[in-house]
């Protein structure tokens, strides 16, 4: 089987239930998109969210009209084609419509800036790229770059000139399902990973990968049809779709929100009877806080049928969880561990049934195995700290064009998280610290190498050290180390204005002045840092899907 074949079951046999729905909260109104033949649905009260909604029978249609519109442009198996789109009800169907036509889909981050962009689509090979209305000017700064890039389809209204109309587009294509032959050992989907060298990987998963991940994330939280899904983080990050995927499995309805306000979290849940949410760790925070503060009222909110609260994407502290279960007392709680390289969420899996195992990351998943070893690759016993090691058919074919850094990682069938962990006498695998320097904040990865990269074109500095410093609310939070030249004074405010010129989620959230430390080769040595500036408050985390 393979993943297209679940959702054209659902058409087949829900043909008429609802999909998908999205809600875009007042705020957010200008960005919503349409499909060219619908209008969208606005709700009575001014500061209602617009509320658009998709049937099994036309998400499978639509999906079927891009493939084969793909198809009439002379698109063969394995070419790569991207998507590059905030969380909207056209994202699902375009990434099966690229599948269906037996095509590789690209998803990419809405944060890239436009030398990633242009970075991420030559790795990738792709050919043909799809993006929408808040990517213009990125890519204003490079569509003359990108010649491999053959075409450009816009979702949205007055694209630029050198787009086409996406939607419009597919309106005059058929909506049989092509005539493709595909077998779960095909190429299916690229996502991009980094580690503290900063430009991303590209990371390559087959259809046995996709629906591998549909069966771990079903079996984990036991999606029903009656379930409702509320889905907050962006699709492109496996960790949000592979969850979704637990919906496409069951034939379930999934809420995309366009917005984490607790307010709008928190109606959501009421107005679509949402049973299953998945928060990153500052939206669950903030949901608390507001909670406590009285800016959110819950009494006025019907949250009966929320039964499942689960958390992920980075460290999650579990003071934060015991916080949550004593506000909402009858939720099962769940966290996951997984990598992009492993297709997301759920190698490693706590389980609803051992919330009294908070803390951990929990057991091998669904058809996963895992195990801790040391720098010989042979396991340690229970409470000693090594490398987690993870083997299921999600484990991805390979870093896309990388020969040398897939053979770091992949070895006998096994995938070397670079994470180290320890296991309990229980078997309950618990997260020690990362071995990798990727500083993840709020559910991103920020890479070091790129911030210190840049900090240090300025002419003050002599050299320049990021790190990752624990945080309450986001996890972690970027620290810059600061070595000014000899002679020169500098200011944090210097710095902070200096920093302006950098993406507002990658700046540097603290700012140390000290000498910047490197080891007889040359490196920097970042756990001398970690330990003086942490001051000792680095406490066991777990990062998950």
């Amino acid at each position: 089987m393979i993943i297209t074949d679940f959702l054209e079951r659902n058409a087949r046999l829900y043909g008429g239930e609802s999909a998908l729905v999205e809600l875009s909260p007042s705020e957010e109104r200008d960005k919503a998109l349409t499909w060219w033949e619908f209008n969208l649905i606005e709700s009575a009260s001014p500061d209602a969210p617009y509320r658009r909604e998709i049937s099994w029978r036309d998400f499978d249609r639509r999906a079927n009209r891009f493939a084969n519109l793909l198809l009439s442009r002379g698109l063969k198996k394995g070419t790569k084609v991207a998507l590059l789109l905030m969380n909207c009800l056209e994202w699902l169907p375009l990434y099966f419509g690229v599948l269906k036509a037996g095509c590789v889909v690209v998803p990419m981050n809405f944060r890239y800036s436009s030398d990633e962009i242009k970075y991420c689509l030559g790795l990738a090979d792709v050919e043909v790229l799809v993006f929408g209305p808040e990517f213009v000017s990125r890519m204003d700064a490079i569509e003359k770059q990108i010649p491999a890039v053959r075409m450009l389809f816009y979702v949205g209204k007055d694209g630029p000139a050198y787009t086409e109309d996406c939607i419009r587009l597919t309106g005059f294509c058929s909506s049989s399902a092509p005539p493709v032959a595909l077998t779960e050992t095909d190429d299916a989907a690229i996502y991009f990973s980094s580690g503290t060298t900063g430009f991303p990987k590209a990371i390559l998963h087959n259809h046995k990968a996709l629906v591998h991940a549909c069966l771990t994330e079903q079996s984990h939280h036991g999606q029903g049809r009656n379930d409702v899904f509320l889905c907050i983080p962006p699709l492109y990050h496996t960790g949000a779709k592979m969850h979704w995927f637990g919906s496409l499995l069951s034939g379930s309805k999934a809420v995309l929100l366009r917005g984490v306000k607790p307010e709008w979290i928190l109606r959501a849940v009421t107005e679509e009877h949402c049973t299953i949410v998945w928060l990153l760790v500052p939206w669950a925070q903030d949901l608390l806080d507001a909670i406590d503060d009285g800016r959110v009222d819950l009494s006025k909110f019907r949250l009966d049928q929320w039964r499942l609260m689960h958390v992920g994407a980075q460290p999650v502290p579990p003071s934060l969880i015991r916080r949550w279960l004593k506000v909402f007392p009858h939720h099962a709680y769940d966290t996951n561990y997984g990598l992009s390289e492993s297709i997301g969420p759920g190698c490693v899996h706590l389980g609803v049934e051992n919330v009294h195992k908070v803390g951990a990351i929990g057991i091998p998943g669904y058809g996963w195995q895992a195990k801790i070893v040391d720098e010989q690759g042979k396991e340690v016993k229970p409470g000693d700290v090594g490398e987690l090691i993870v083997r299921g058919d999600g484990v991805m074919q390979c870093y896309y064009k990388n020969p040398e850094a897939t053979a770091e990682v992949l070895k006998d069938g096994w995938l070397f998280t670079g994470d180290m962990a320890r296991v309990d006498e229980d078997g309950f695998i618990y997260l020690v610290d990362r071995k990798k320097d990727v500083v993840i904040s709020g559910g991103e990865n920020l890479y070091p190498v790129q911030i210190e990269d840049f900090l240090r074109a300025y002419p003050k500095i002599k050299d320049v050290a990021v790190i990752g410093l624990p945080d309450p609310r986001l996890g972690e939070i970027a620290a810059a180390i600061i070595e000014i030249k000899e002679g020169e004074s500098c200011t944090q405010a210097e710095i902070d204005e200096f920093c302006k010129a950098m993406p507002r989620y990658k700046r540097p959230r603290k700012i140390f002045f000290d000498k910047v430390p490197r080891n007889p080769t040359g490196k920097i040595e970042k756990p001398a840092l970690r330990e003086k500036y942490c001051a000792g408050r680095l406490v066991e985390v777990q990062i998950t899907g």
